[in-house]
């Protein structure tokens, strides 16, 4: 017995709204016939139409054949659907009994099939106005009875007029004013035109929006089987119109609603009435439930064509091997032990068979958090399989998914042979052999920890320090999320967005301790740039949690983290990878006004003439230029690799412009720390090549304030500062022949002195001048001597400190006694007739020449912590502290020299002056000959001459020492020679004008000398002498 299955379709002229058409509605009948008579019935039904003045009966199809099978124990319907139906999912699904088109079914149903055209369509009306409320009583209410009949019959009525409007589920309503949800099926296609059409209607009639969602009129076709892993796949979505939509494609998965646009592994491609989407190399990222969605809208209506399929993917996993004991210890050859190998797995949809190598024995697995641990026993021989013992047992664990594919994981089991050296374990650490590294899973984060032990020339092994690659497990799902942020998975700007919002997150809540966590931080910026290569980030949101998480990354309590660089890490400079990221992700943001962070600031310019942005107080300035970006990196510079020679003193300025021509920009820096004296600044910029500072196409310009800088091109900017000041060429050799000539000077003078004294000093006058030259010769003596015997890399800082004490002492003392010897030749010329005694000018000059240096010197020593380094005296010069303009004790020093030095100029002044003066009235009362005028003229020069050194004239170079820096060019050079030789041949210059240049001091020296010659050479020089007489 045959059963057949019809549809027929009414068309009712009674319908409320006949001059817009007729009503439709389907009717399904079941026909039980004999198998002949089948196809007489069809050919007859095919051509049955009937017509009255109210119904007509049209367009007869058959839907489904079922055959009646009673033999066997369990009767049961064999039904299959005619060309152009098919079975619902619920009536004949996957997990139901079927044989290809054939479905099983029971003896008393009667299964119907469905057209492949059919539409269906959930919507809900969002009602205005106060006249519904009545559908949100209780439904036994009359209030409900009427408002439901009201809105069914209004829905039923308008969409009834579309062909193939089969049923309307019943209404639901709830809260939100009052809000209907619908379902309706047609059994045959329907054009979105005329659903618009109805619900316009609709929306009169029933004032308020309307949604609808359709199922039928979208087709999506995905691979029909099990998609293997890392292998392509396509999804193909077609319509029967041209909709006149943008398609959304959409992945659901247990974790989220992801939208599907064009990636690194998924593209997107649409064309009138097909959308496809292609990926490739698909992995479990892309499992789920694929949705196409086209959105139409018009007149206050939303309709939602959406279908949906799952695609299966076989899966692979990533296995991590680790053995218990990882390396097994043999005290004896004859030894044998069992060693569990396990092999760790993320939990997964796939259900994997797992196989060992034969000589493994699978004890089961075992599920901890979000892991599954498969387990498997080796049986370890603590006899060495060749004779160098270079073999280890191995182990393997296959996993085959449903599709066949296999993913295998090898693994050594590295025993400790009889005789091996190894660590003795420690702690966490087990015993392991030399040379090998041992690893421990870190708890509750990602990584692991490594230690490895080293094997010494002779002896057991060595424990290397620890090695901790431990990442906090938010900041690794953070870089995970980078990583795939373009595959498609989402609009990458989106992914950016949520990317950075919780990078934002993980750094201003954790301290991120470690390298690894830090490392892991910039990996993300690095991630996120490369994903960004060909786009812009335009969320503001985006940009500032950017801004901020890179600001947290130079704080200074990761100062330690940056410095500490692994060994295996030293080819690559983190700090490095972190500034050029940043620096590009900035160039690619749109930021539209400055922002401020605690160690980041940027700024934008879109002035198109001169532009002048400041951050962190360094200003830029940039002509002729674009849509400038400024940006200002705290503490960067210190984590920068830098040579040996220079020390960062800013701050990092990048600047970015649009302009590709070339640029000069000016940089205003402000000093990290204020510039010694003699110390050179280096304006540098960060050579991308080189991968380190370079000076090229910048200078620093010491004209303006010291930290301006001028560049030919945009980087990343910065100055250094020299570590150790200029040194003038060859100056350190010309001061020690100097002052070693100067000593010798110094002694024979004192030699002189002592010979010549008492043929010499005969007056006061001649007293008190050879007594000033002796002590001015013993002060400069002492001095040059300890500065000979002070230097600063050979001695021990209690000399170097006791030899600035003694300098600072005897070179004032000195002066001091040029001041005494100054004033007494000024009493002279001002005084001519006045005498002063030996006793009184004694005791003044003592005074003045050792008690007055030696108060200065007490008080500056005992005002400075007594005489501590760094603040009375300098380490690297052995001697006073200069600290900029009237800072450090060298001005102790400067300035009664340079009361000194006045007053001194000042009374050789007035004495030249009263030669002139002399000279002048001796001219008046006679003639004077052209050669006593040039007599005159020598006097006065040799008076300067002979005053300049024992007035200590030349120290006024001195002073310009301390005006012009080594930095300032040529003259400085020239002074600092001027200077040393000047001063450096004191004691020369001493010698030549105090001793050999006065007439009485030679006159006794030959005087002592003749007396000294032997006999004969006394009368062969009388005899000499007497015949020149005779001639």
């Amino acid at each position: 017995m045959w059963i057949l299955v019809f549809l027929c379709m009414l068309s009712l002229n009674i319908t409320q709204a006949p001059v817009r058409g007729n009503s439709t509605q389907m009717y399904y009948a079941t026909l039980i016939i004999d198998r002949s008579a089948i196809d007489k019935i069809y050919e007859s039904l095919q051509k049955f139409i009937f017509k009255d003045s109210n119904v007509t009966i049209s367009e007869i199809k058959m839907t489904t054949e079922c055959k009646v099978q009673n033999e066997g124990i369990y009767p049961h319907k064999k039904c299959m659907c005619k060309q152009g139906y098919r079975w619902k999912d619920e009536v004949c699904s996957n997990t139901s009994h079927h044989d290809q088109e054939w479905c099983l079914h029971q003896p008393n149903s009667f299964p119907r099939c469905i057209s492949n055209s059919s539409v269906g369509v959930t919507g809900n009306i969002q009602l205005d106005g106060d006249g519904y409320k009545g559908c949100l009583t209780v439904k036994s209410s009359d209030a409900y009875r009427t408002c439901n009949d009201n809105v069914t019959k209004a829905i039923q009525r308008e969409y009834s007029l579309i062909r193939g409007f089969d049923t309307l589920g019943s209404l639901e309503y709830r809260v939100g004013s009052v809000i209907v949800n619908f379902a309706m099926k047609f059994a045959s296609a329907v054009e979105s035109q005329k659903l618009f059409s109805s619900s316009t209607i609709l929306g009169r009639t029933l004032p308020g929006s309307l949604t609808l969602e359709t199922t039928g009129f979208v087709s999506l076709k995905v691979p029909s089987s099990s998609v293997l892993y890392n292998s392509n796949a396509s999804m193909n979505c077609t319509t029967e119109e041209d909709l006149n939509a943008e398609p959304k494609w959409t992945l659901k998965r247990k974790d989220g609603d992801f939208l599907i646009t064009n990636g690194s592994i998924s593209t997107v491609s649409i064309s009138p009435k097909q959308t496809t989407v292609s990926l490739k190399q698909v992995n479990e990222l892309w499992e789920g439930e694929y949705v196409c969605l086209f959105v139409q809208e018009q007149n206050g209506t939303t309709i939602n064509h959406r279908a949906n399929a799952t695609m299966d993917i076989c899966l692979k996993p990533i296995i991590e091997t680790s053995a218990e004991p990882t390396f097994p210890l043999c005290k004896r050859e004859i030894d044998i032990f069992l060693v569990t190998v396990k092999c760790t797995i993320k939990k997964s949809s796939e259900n994997y068979t797992v196989t060992w190598n034969n000589d493994a024995t699978p004890k089961g697995s075992t599920e901890e958090d979000d892991t599954q641990t498969y387990s498997a026993e080796k049986v370890i021989d603590c006899k060495k399989t060749s004779s160098s013992g270079s073999t280890s047992p191995s182990v393997s664990c296959t996993f085959t998914n449903q599709c066949n594919q296999t993913q295998t994981q090898h693994m050594m089991v590295s025993v400790i042979y009889v005789g091996d050296k190894y660590c003795v374990g420690e702690g966490d650490w087990g015993h392991t052999k030399a040379n090998f590294t041992a690893q421990i899973k870190c708890r509750k984060q990602a990584g692991t920890r490594k230690r490895k032990c080293l094997l010494p020339s002779n002896g057991e092994g060595i424990w290397q320090d620890e090695v901790s690659e431990c990442v906090e497990k938010n900041l690794y799902d953070v870089l995970e999320s980078a990583k795939i942020s373009d595959i498609g998975l989402g609009e990458l700007s989106l992914n950016a967005a949520i990317v950075f919002e919780r990078f934002k997150n993980v750094t201003k809540t954790s301290t991120l301790p470690g390298y690894a966590n830090l490392d892991t931080s910039v990996t993300v910026l690095t991630t996120m740039n490369e994903k960004l290569s060909n786009s812009s980030l335009t969320n503001q949101t985006a940009i500032d949690d950017f801004l901020l998480s890179s600001s947290h990354l130079l704080n200074k309590s990761l100062e330690s983290t940056w410095n500490t660089t692994p060994p295996e890490k030293l080819s690559s400079s983190m700090a490095e990878r972190y500034m050029l990221s940043v620096e590009e992700l900035i160039s690619k943001s749109d930021i539209i006004a400055k922002s401020r962070n605690e160690n980041l600031e940027a700024l934008p310019c879109n002035v198109s003439s001169n532009c002048n942005n400041s951050v962190f107080n360094t200003t830029v300035s940039l002509l002729d230029a674009e849509k400038i970006k400024t940006i200002g990196f705290q503490n960067l510079a210190n984590y920068l690799p830098c040579n040996n020679k220079s020390v960062p003193n800013s701050i990092i300025v990048s600047t970015t412009t649009e302009t590709k021509s070339e640029v000069k920009i000016s940089i205003d820096f402000q000093l990290n720390n204020p510039r010694p004296r003699n110390v050179e600044l280096h304006c540098v910029f960060w050579n991308k090549t080189l991968n380190a500072w370079s000076t090229d196409g910048c200078k620093w310009e010491v004209n303006h304030n010291e930290g301006h800088c001028v560049c030919e091109h945009l980087s990343s900017f910065a100055i250094l500062m020299s570590k150790e000041p200029l040194e003038v060429p060859g100056l350190n050799y010309v001061t020690y022949v100097a002052l070693s000539v100067s000593v010798l000077s110094l002694i024979s003078n004192l030699v002189i002195e002592l010979i010549v004294w008492s043929d010499v000093v005969k007056t006061s006058t001649l007293y008190l001048r050879h007594i000033a030259h002796v002590n001015i010769s013993l002060c400069l003596l002492i001095a040059d001597l300890c500065f000979l015997a002070s230097d600063p890399k050979n001695i021990s800082e209690l000399w170097c400190r006791t030899s600035v004490v003694l300098k600072h002492f005897c070179y004032l003392a000195m002066f001091f006694w040029m001041f005494c010897l100054s004033a007494t030749l000024l009493h002279q010329a001002v005084f001519l007739f006045h005498k002063v005694s030996k006793k009184n000018y004694l005791r003044f000059s003592m005074v003045i020449g050792y008690f007055c240096p030696l108060l200065i010197v007490v008080i500056t020593f005992l005002t400075n912590d007594g005489g501590i380094e760094g603040k009375y005296y300098s380490k690297d010069t052995c001697w006073l502290v200069y600290g900029g303009l009237f800072e450090g004790t060298i001005f102790t020093f400067i300035i009664p020299v340079g009361a000194i030095v006045f007053i001194n100029v000042f009374s050789m002044l007035v004495v030249i002056m009263k030669l002139i003066s002399h000279h002048t009235e001796i001219q008046q009362k006679t003639e004077i000959s052209p050669e006593k005028e040039k007599a005159a003229a020598k006097t006065v020069m040799r008076s300067v001459i002979l005053l300049t050194p024992i007035f200590g004239v030349t120290w006024i170079f001195g002073f310009a020492i301390l005006v012009l820096d080594l930095t300032s060019g040529s003259l400085a050079y020239a002074v600092h020679y001027i200077f040393t030789v000047a001063n450096g041949f004191q004691g020369l210059f001493i010698l030549l004008t105090t001793c050999f240049g006065d007439r009485m001091t030679r006159e006794a020296l030959r005087k002592y000398f003749n007396k000294k010659a032997p006999a004969s050479s006394v009368s062969e020089s009388s005899t000499t002498m007497e015949s020149k007489l005779k001639k």
